[in-house]
């Protein structure tokens, strides 16, 4: 299962870089927006393997965990990702005006849709955790699930401390002497 995962994330990004490539070296924005609309097919068909490994009673480990995780943090990501890799190849290739960083009051605002967006991720991949329990139906089967289930929970608050805590200690531009 791991390398499943793995193969999703490389597929995701390799088609992130086609589409921006064909999209601002080639001036193909028809073709560049059709390689970016299969980053969701990968999602999809990392799925359909972790149903079929479930389906076949592969021994269910930490990856297949993991997997859910991964299509939650793609699907609530994925457009965050592709817009922020957009903007770094229109600056880097495109005539795109160069990205600013954020500091104090927009950083803050920006961490905490982060953490947003990580909640989200969080709720996905979690609903598809308990679906696989429940598809499992083995208490003891699913142990590794379920122990991801209260990890990815843990690095959710602690997440949430540091998305937050921007908004009373922002984030200061350094000063050049």
């Amino acid at each position: 299962m791991y390398w499943f995962i793995i193969t999703a994330e490389v597929l995701f990004w390799v088609f992130v870089v086609l589409g921006l490539i064909t999209r601002y070296l080639f001036k193909m924005k028809k073709l560049g927006a059709i390689f970016l609309l299969f980053t969701p097919v990968i999602d999809l068909l990392l799925l359909g393997a972790v149903y079929l490994s479930l389906k076949n009673g592969s021994e269910v480990t930490i990856a297949t965990g993991l997997a859910a995780c991964y299509i939650g943090i793609t699907v609530a990501f994925g457009h965050r990702l592709i817009k922020w890799a957009d903007t770094k190849f229109a600056y880097w290739f495109g005539k795109g005006k160069k990205p600013e960083k954020k500091y104090g009051s927009q950083h803050a605002k920006s961490e905490r849709i982060g953490w947003l967006l990580h909640l989200l991720g969080w709720a996905i991949g979690n609903a598809l955790l308990l679906g696989m329990i429940w598809y499992i139906n083995d208490s003891q089967r699913s142990l590794p699930l379920t122990g991801i289930m209260t990890t990815w929970t843990m690095v959710l608050l602690i997440d949430f401390i540091v998305s937050f805590s921007y908004t009373f200690f922002p984030r200061k531009e350094k000063v050049i002497k």
